[in-house]
């Protein structure tokens, strides 16, 4: 009985100690992506500050082969995953849409190995120099209708009439979304988070 419980005993502690190190083995062999790496994806389809939300998630594909110390660790083309970990929508006569993206995985030799990024920035256009034109616009169109209609008294009242609808129209069509488009390379830099 003792012979054949030390038997056993001698033929686990062997097994276990195998497996480990074959476990240890794989770990040591995986791929890994370093902090600094750079990485160029293509953006799957477009996102906008407009309807987009933070931990939305999207698809893009690696724009270039990334290749560490000689050797291609993944082909152009591999799938890549981003989430947005940033989104507010435009105001109408200030603030533009901002988006924050960064990416999230990638497939290296056919599995998908964990990234950390350094975030990718997008901001809307300034609001000022459409205001501007608008409002201005509005207010000098309204002291032409208002100077020929009534003299310098309409002319005032016209600028201020003509400047109120520049402002409507400003208010009716000013919204800046930023808006990654579809098929859009962009470039983001690994972390070591």
């Amino acid at each position: 009985m003792l012979g054949k419980s030390l038997g056993k005993l001698l033929l686990v502690k062997p097994l276990k100690i195998a497996s480990i190190l074959l476990l240890l083995a794989i770990a040591a062999t995986a791929e890994t992506i370093p902090a600094g790496t750079r990485l160029t994806v293509r953006m799957g389809s477009a996102i906008s500050s407009g309807t987009a939300r933070s931990g939305q998630t999207f698809d893009a594909t690696l724009a270039r082969r990334l290749v560490l110390n000689g050797k291609t660790l993944a082909k152009e083309g591999a799938p890549v995953k981003g989430k947005v970990t940033f989104a507010k929508s435009s105001g109408r006569l200030h603030a533009p849409g901002q988006l924050s993206l960064r990416l999230t995985s990638v497939e290296v030799n056919g599995k998908m190995v964990p990234v950390s990024t350094r975030a990718y920035y997008a901001k809307g256009k300034s609001h000022k120099k459409g205001n501007f034109e608008k409002i201005g616009g509005g207010a000098a169109a309204g002291a032409l209708i208002g100077g020929l209609a009534g003299g310098g008294k309409g002319a005032l009242i016209g600028t201020a009439v003509g400047a109120g609808a520049g402002t409507g129209v400003a208010a009716a069509t000013g919204k800046e979304e930023a808006v990654v488009p579809a098929e859009a390379a962009l470039a983001f830099t690994t972390t070591g988070k």
